[in-house]
């Protein structure tokens, strides 16, 4: 007997649960929002939506006010699966940090006053900056081709001048789309 129409829920299911996994894994290997991109790039573009499409989900989850793991997670969801999508892959993105969270907050409160402390954390920010430098390299080579031109490269430039006049960061992504499309018509 051949049933169709269960055959379409089981990959539908199965759409959900990949979702599901991926969202919680990325979470699970990288707790962290930013550090999470290059992870969820590798399990998502090419695979669930294209690299030009994943970029766009990127920019415009910063843009957006809230946490850019949850936007993604929305992003990618509704890019692979609708609604149904977009709760799956919120659930695999909350649990593990709340989870975490919830250990981290006991750990912390048991050993608030130990030097050990302070240093381990001193030690995490550079191996940090290091991980969203390689995962912002990327995401601007995923974004730009293989060819680097000078527009692009004036329009990071003045991105970055933005940044460090302390422009708020969506008016600074909002100001380099319309320098795109002024430079890129």
């Amino acid at each position: 007997m051949n049933h169709p129409k269960l055959f379409a829920n089981l990959s539908r299911y199965s759409t959900w649960l990949k979702l599901f996994w991926m969202f919680l894994k990325v979470n699970l290997l990288s707790p962290s929002g930013p550090a999470s991109i290059g992870l969820l790039y590798d399990e998502a573009a090419g695979k669930l939506m294209s690299e030009e499409r994943f970029v766009e989900a990127v920019g415009f989850s910063n843009v957006l006010p809230g946490s850019e793991a949850l936007k993604l997670a929305m992003f990618v969801g509704h890019a692979a699966a609708g609604v149904p999508g977009v709760l799956a892959a919120l659930l695999g993105a909350i649990l593990p940090p709340t989870m975490m969270m919830l250990i981290v907050a006991a750990i912390l409160q048991r050993f608030q006053q130990a030097d050990w402390l302070e240093h381990f954390v001193s030690g995490m920010s550079p191996a940090v900056a290091a991980l969203m430098a390689l995962v912002g390299w990327e995401l601007f080579r995923a974004g730009t081709g293989k060819k680097i031109k000078p527009r692009i490269l004036l329009i990071a430039a003045l991105s970055a001048l933005g940044f460090w006049l302390e422009i708020p960061s969506p008016l600074v992504l909002v100001g380099a789309g319309i320098l795109g499309v002024l430079f890129f018509r």
